[in-house]
Order: C-alpha cells, then structure tokens, then sequence
C-alpha cells in the first residue's frame, strides 16, 4: 500500500481555513444615518450635522468649561471648520462626515458611511440649532454613544434629542442683530460672552416673532421633554473583494481534489 499524502491536504486545509476565517472576520460595514427634525413646524432648525465613528479619543466640549475652537466653529454658523480637523487630529483613523441642511421641521436626510467597527465603535455628532447666536446639538462624552459591540454588530438603532438638551456654546452674547437664520440677523455679526458651554433651551424664546430665512414667522414653543431630533442608524454588509472569494473557492476545489486521490492511494 502507498502511503498516504496527508501533508498537502493538511497544508490546503489550513490555507482554505484562514480564508475563510478573514472572510468571516468582523469587516467594515455601511452605516446608513438617517436624521429628522422632529420639532413644530414654525420652530427650530437645524445646520448640517457633523458625525464622526471613531475609537472614543475626540472630545470637542466639557460642561461647565469655556469652549473650545472645534465647537465653537460649530455652534457659531455651523461650518465645523476647525471641528472636522480636530477630529482628523485626534483619531486619524476614524470616519468623518457632514450630512447637509439646514434641516427644517418634518425634513429627513440620510447619508451612508463605511465604517470599521473593530476600529470605530463611537459615534460622536454636533449640530448648530437655528436660528441661534451660538447654541447645538452633542455629546459631551466622546464614550456616551457606543455604536458597536466586540463582535462588530450595532448596538444603537437611535438616537434622540430633547429639547433639554440643547446646549449653549456660552461663546456669543445673545442678540437678534447676531443670530444666524433670521431675516434681522447676521452671522458675522457678534460680541464675546466669555461663558461657559452649558444646557440652554430657554432663551430660543427671545426670537419669538421673528422673521427666519425660511420665511416662518418664529415661535421656539419649546418644552424640555420635547424630542427636537432623531439620528438613526441601519448597517448592511459590504460585498467582500471578488478576488478573496474567487481566492477561498480555488483552494476549496483543490482540497477537494487532493482529498479524492488520497482516497484512491488508499485503495490502491
């Protein structure tokens, strides 16, 4: 009897394994975010939130501290020119984006990500409310909203914003004359208030009565339990290169083979 060739099969065996091991790996996934506006008709709006899915390292804001150039540049017109920066600084690796408004009452925009929870498992975001001087939306702690699990599956299906929890940057006075979306406001146009970032929906009231850029006449009607904004989340799997899959079924094959002629040595 010949002897029977295992090494190879065994060799095969091991390649085939791995392929498939790194195939079923915990590997980037598209996240669809979906934002709505959830206030009254003739209330708040929203500019374009920033999102970023990192490792929990950036930290644009602290209660009860004087803000920083990241949230400022959020919460005073909302561009987030030097938020998107101080996030790259922070977590090179992380997956950043802006999805577009301004966001008004009953409006709903979505936009996907690709996104490597083994990497990123937080979510962090920041938007400015309008029309306002200097007030958002965010999580304080870049740990508040832990995405995914170890294993790579989503943990959060949404988020929801209150009223309550609107913030103010504490970093412009508040003014009419200096307050973005409003036909009697303009943006550049402000005065330093040298506070501190803090919660604040109250003070939405004193736009009451005015005109916005959207043409409502406004009226913040705002109670803290209200829900002002949702962010939601959907994942669906991203196709594995078609070369990894082509690459597990050739080495499948040839195990195949090698397994059918140890069998016929074997009779022999």
């Amino acid at each position: 009897m010949l002897p029977i060739l295992t090494t190879p099969v065994r060799w095969l065996s091991a390649l085939s394994l791995s392929a498939l091991s790194l195939a079923a790996q915990a590997a980037p996934v598209q996240v669809s975010v979906t934002i709505e506006n959830l206030a009254r008709a003739d209330s708040i709006g929203f500019a374009p939130l920033h999102v970023g899915f990192g490792n929990g390292t950036f930290d644009a804001f602290n209660e009860g501290q004087t803000p920083t150039a990241p949230i400022i540049s959020v919460a005073e017109g909302g561009s987030g020119s030097a938020w998107q920066p101080a996030f790259e600084a922070a977590e090179p690796l992380a997956t950043r984006g802006v999805i577009g408004g301004p966001l008004l009452s009953g409006q709903t925009r979505t936009q996907t990500f690709l996104v490597d929870p083994a990497v990123n498992r937080y979510f962090t975001f920041a938007a400015m409310v309008i029309p306002s001087n200097d007030f958002f939306i965010g999580n304080d702690s870049p740990l508040e909203h832990r995405l995914f699990n170890a294993a790579g599956d989503l943990q959060i299906n949404a988020i929801t914003v209150k009223a309550r929890d609107i913030w103010n940057a504490g970093s412009e006075a508040f003014s009419v004359a200096g307050a973005a979306f409003l036909v009697n406001g303009s943006n550049p146009v402000r005065s330093d208030e040298g506070g501190v970032v803090r919660f604040n929906f109250s003070e939405l009231a004193g736009f009451n009565g005015q005109t916005t850029a959207a043409g409502y006449v406004f009226n913040s009607n705002l109670a803290g339990s209200d829900d002002i904004y949702r962010i939601s989340f959907q994942t669906s799997a991203v196709p594995e290169p078609q070369s990894l899959a082509l690459t597990a079924m050739g080495l499948l094959t040839m195990l195949g083979l090698q397994r059918r002629r140890g069998k016929s040595v074997t009779k022999a």
